[in-house]
């Protein structure tokens, strides 16, 4: 009776009575006596919508169940659970107690007695949801406490099942204990706790834990098992059960055999070229148009029993859970492939993971698949050709990869298809295609936005498996399902060419392009011969041999021979120049060789064209100028042919990388390029040697401050630390000369606060004995941020060597102990990249600025740089942090120094009051309310202040993996700055990368993008 109470009794003559099966409601005694359950037929949830409305609200993914697979799959430790009782832990609103009544009587000769469920009640349409949004409430309201298990509950449940895991026993653990303790705090008691780590498994109570070592990731309660997932918890790897088919008759129908296929349960898709046969076969039952429980014919019933029988092979097959995705990979990217056939089509995904050893790991991560549509003759709807099938194919790989995406983004993404015809298509502007293809493309393209479509030659495709679908025999032999293309497994060198295909297929109607309104001149593709070298010269070369070739095949008796002579050169170059000219300008040609003119709307009109062998040339106001007569009719070539590109680049080269006045004038002399200024600067910013002398840095949009700069704390808690000098000081009764020291500047990250410390030379023991004196002085910061410097790096490991030391010392005092484990902890910036400092760094600036204004060229004794440092040190803490306020009865504006001793430390001290009664004072209050009005100004004024980005103000793409770039030094020349690619990107919070991994020649290196140049290629 927990979950039910008793009401007065009523007449219940006039309300409905129905009865409906005993599983459906809550029996309050063991009696055999049918239940009378009354429900109004308005019944509506606790939240106040009706139960139709309520079947409408689902989870934000589309598929739950495939999203939590998915996750289950990418942990290294794996913890399953469920909550005990889900429903009945649930309470509803007492406004709808009467909505769920139940009438009852032990014997007819009793009168009726009325009870109430007052908690969710099973059967009920809203009862899934009510619960499953009472446990997502839960891990809601947890986050700020109990942020793993508040990441678990709203995730990684499916109902009432818990499939979660961590990368770390620890990490488990951890996720075991505030998952416990927030469902405890609720009433969702879990048990039947699994994990493949026995050492997680002993963290729990005996009496929760699941002993079996097989589990049904399968959670449906049918009375036919499907043919689900199993996990075997010792080898943690997938297994599948075979069903127990309910069509058992010797006859089969078009029902039954729908009915078999119904248990046929793989969500992940890890056997999807068997489970599209079943799809294949149904279809092929509709094109029949027989009825639901007629017999079918015996060859089809044999059919269909032979692929049941098949089935059975499937128990032998295990396929790993965990895919090797860990913290310690290097490198992470997604793999899609999509492929059609006539019959379907279907897309899987793989994940390579490649670690710090180098081993290499792909694992099929789902699939998915679709049976190609019928053709209907009455709606005149024709079967679908195989490029449309191909494109629903990719189409199906970008949904899939957009649900991946939701449960774990990869930097990296990579999508095959062996259809020609698709990269063309995904290579242009949907516009260009009709609206079937151009829709899909569209879509495609916005969902795989980043990553990089290519081709894959049909024999390497892992999709064509499920495409044409494959026995279960066959499929246990196939490591090209479960492990992709041999080529996965090595270096990227050795992939098909990851460019896309741009060819024009044979069949061009199969492009099915968007016919165009406007019928412009179509321009003539550059012929293949300017295809055959890059060089000009070698180019010139090539055709003059060609010549001698025909020459010589032609004119037997006078054949050329011995070195290419310039006469052969001469007759190349005349060749290459009318090719390139029937290239670009085959209208102008005809009407200057039909009337003598070209056309007002050509593009050379300007030029007032001539024809002179065959070749056009410039026409001009030139021919009575003294000049040979190349320069008063030069050649006519189009800036974007091959040919001008080659020729520019080989001036540019020949004229030792001349500058775009020089090289354009030089081009002018014999050949008169259309735009000769934009060609000229194409070929200079495409100059690899150019770019090197002056290369070119990147930046990003200037990021969010750091938590440190921006959470009020106790001044010198968070503190940034760099050095200045050398400085020069002399000590007293010595007669040596002077000695160089430096000047470390403590800097506060939250109220920047500065504190110096001189430092007698660049040692790390000097640096720690000025940390100790800093740490006696301002107190024991946490943490402290600095550069890569050789000091700061030895100093952070001599700490934690000291401090590991004394943890391993066995001291029987208490004291000794707890301050062996009081660590500083050292965070560092990327080396040579000092705008990621850029507090302590203008701090630096100022120091400098106030020294040598008031010590210039000196050099001061001990005493006096000490006195000096800190005479400085209380002007710098005086400088107003934020503007003078206009409010009359504010005189001062906030500064450092409010902070540190309730003042500026260059004002004059505040007359005492040891005269006045402390009763009249009430200096605590006083003390409270001017510390409260300083943490106000800073939050009011200051924080506002820091809103503003003074420069990097625009998102720009962020440089992608592969990226050839110059390292740029600070001390050496452009030209000598070493040559490298980008491994890896650092993605900051809000999605761009502000930090690469560089591999050079000498190693790899880790910079800022404000220390690379990426080269013009």
């Amino acid at each position: 009776m927990g979950h039910m109470k008793q009401v007065p009794e009523e007449n219940d003559s006039e309300a409905p009575v129905y009865y409906l099966p005993h599983h459906a409601v809550l029996r309050p005694d063991s009696t055999t006596t049918k239940l009378r359950v009354v429900f109004d037929a308005s019944c509506r949830t606790s939240t106040g919508v009706s139960l139709n409305d309520a079947l409408m609200v689902g989870p934000v993914v589309q598929d739950p169940l495939l999203a939590i697979l998915l996750r289950f799959r990418l942990h290294r430790i794996a913890v399953v659970s469920d909550v005990a009782k889900m429903y009945r832990m649930v309470l509803t609103q007492p406004t709808d107690h009467p909505l769920h009544k139940i009438v009852w009587r032990d014997s007819k000769d009793q009168p009726l007695k009325f009870f109430e469920l007052t908690t969710v009640t099973y059967g009920t349409a809203s009862a899934p949801y009510l619960a499953t949004r009472c446990l997502k409430k839960l891990g809601e309201d947890c986050a700020a406490t109990h942020p793993v298990a508040s990441e678990v509950i709203q995730h990684d449940f499916y109902v009432d099942d818990m499939l979660s895991g961590a990368d770390s026993v620890e990490e488990a653990k951890t996720l075991v204990k505030q998952v416990k303790d927030v469902s405890d705090s609720a009433g969702f008691s879990l048990r039947k706790w699994n994990s493949n780590s026995s050492e997680v498994l002993r963290s729990i109570p005996k009496h929760l834990r699941d002993d079996r070592s097989m589990l049904e990731l399968d959670s449906s309660n049918a009375t036919v098992k499907t043919l689900g997932l199993r996990w075997n918890v010792s080898s943690d790897e997938f297994h599948f059960s075979f069903p127990q088919w309910k069509s058992n008759s010797s006859t089969i129908t078009k029902r039954s055999i729908h009915s078999d296929a119904a248990c046929l349960f793989d969500p992940l898709g890890l056997v999807g070229p068997v489970v599209v046969q079943a799809k294949i076969f149904i279809q092929q039952l509709w094109r029949l148009k027989c009825g639901w429980d007629d017999p079918l014919d015996e060859s089809i019933q044999e059919m269909w029993r032979e692929y049941r029988q098949n089935l059975m092979a499937l128990e032998t097959l295990t396929i790993p859970r965990w895919v090797g995705l860990s913290n310690d990979c290097v490198s992470v990217q997604l793999h899609g492939f999509s492929d059609a056939s006539t019959v379907a089509y279907g897309a899987c995904l793989y994940l390579r993971c490649v670690a710090s050893d180098g081993s290499v790991t792909v694992r099929l991560i789902t699939s998915k698949s679709r049976v190609a549509p019928l053709e209907n003759l009455e709606q005149k709807k024709k079967k679908m050709t195989i490029p449309r099938l191909e494109l629903s194919a990719a189409l199906l790989l970008s949904h899939l990869y957009e649900k991946f995406v939701q449960v774990k983004a990869v930097p990296t993404a990579f999508f095959w298809t062996d259809s020609t015809i698709v990269n063309h298509w995904l290579g242009s502007p949907p516009s260009r295609w009709q609206v079937f293809v151009a829709n899909r493309v569209s879509e495609i393209q916005h969902l795989t936005q980043g990553g990089t479509w290519s081709h894959i030659a049909g024999i390497e495709n892992p999709a064509d498996l499920i495409s044409r679908g494959m026995s279960p025999a066959q499929l246990q032999y196939e490591r090209r399902w479960f492990e992709g293309p041999q080529w996965l497994l090595q270096d990227q060198c050795y992939w098909p060419q990851t460019s896309q295909i741009s060819e024009v297929p044979e069949d061009v109607t199969l492009l099915e392009e968007r016919a165009s309104q406007a019928f412009p001149a179509q321009g003539v593709p550059p012929n293949e011969l300017f295809g055959l070298r890059w060089s000009y010269q070698e180019l010139q070369r090539i055709v003059a041999l060609l010549i001698r070739f025909k020459h010589n095949t032609t004119n037997r008796s006078s054949k050329r021979t011995g070195p290419v002579s310039l006469e052969e050169l001469e007759e190349a170059l005349i060749v290459l120049v009318r090719q390139a000219q029937q290239d670009s300008f085959p209208e102008e040609m005809a009407d200057l060789g039909k009337q003598g003119e070209v056309k007002s709307s050509s593009r050379i009109r300007s030029l007032y064209p001539v024809l002179k062998a065959g070749i056009i040339c410039v026409g001009g106001r030139l021919a009575n100028a003294p000049v040979p007569e190349t320069r008063k009719h030069p050649f006519i070539l189009d800036h974007r042919h091959p040919l001008a590109i080659a020729l520019a680049r080989h001036y540019h080269y020949k004229f030792y990388h001349a500058g775009q006045q020089l090289l354009v004038a030089t081009l002018r002399e014999r050949f008169w390029p259309t735009n000769a200024n934009s060609l000229a600067r194409k070929v200079i910013h495409g100059c690899i040697p150019c770019f090197r002398r002056k290369p070119k840095v990147i930046d990003q949009l200037m990021a969010d401050l750091p938590v440190e700069r921006v959470t009020p704390s106790a001044p010198f808690l968070k503190v940034g630390v760099d050095y200045c000098g050398p400085f020069h000081i002399s000590y007293p009764n010595r007669k040596s000369s002077p000695a160089k020291c430096y000047v470390a500047v403590f800097v506060c990250l939250s109220v920047k606060a500065i504190h110096l410390e001189l430092v007698v030379d660049l040692t790390t023991q000097a640096f720690i004995a000025a940390l100790r004196r800093f740490v006696a002085r301002r107190g024991r910061p946490q943490p402290i941020m600095c550069d890569n410097a050789t000091t700061f790096v030895g100093a952070n490991r001599e700490l934690k060597e000291l401090c590991k030391q004394m943890n391993d010392r066995k001291f029987q005092d208490s004291v000794i102990k707890e301050a062996a484990n009081d660590g500083i902890e050292f965070k560092f910036i990327p080396p040579r990249t000092p705008n990621f400092g850029g507090l302590w760094e203008a701090q630096v600036k100022s120091f400098k600025t106030h020294f040598k204004k008031s010590v210039g060229l000196r050099t001061l004794k001990n005493d006096e740089m000490l006195t000096a440092l800190a005479q400085i040190e209380a002007v710098l803490n005086s400088r107003p942090m934020t503007a003078i306020s206009s409010d009359p009865t504010d005189y001062e504006a906030l500064t450092p120094g409010h902070f540190l001793v309730q003042r500026p430390l260059t004002a004059v001290a505040d007359r005492t009051f040891d005269d006045v009664s402390i009763n009249h004072l009430k200096m605590w209050e006083q003390a409270q309310s001017l510390t409260q009005q300083f943490w106000k100004k800073y939050s009011t004024q200051y924080l506002s202040d820091l809103q503003n980005r003074v420069k990097w103000t625009k998102k720009k793409d962020d440089i992608a993996v592969g990226t050839m770039v110059l390292l740029k030094e600070e001390n050496t020349p452009p030209l000598r700055w070493p040559l490298g690619r980008v491994v890896k990107v650092f993605l900051g919070t809000d999605g761009h990368a502000r930090v690469v991994t560089v591999r050079t020649k000498d190693g790899s290196f880790d910079r800022g993008i404000t220390k690379v140049c990426p080269l013009p290629i």
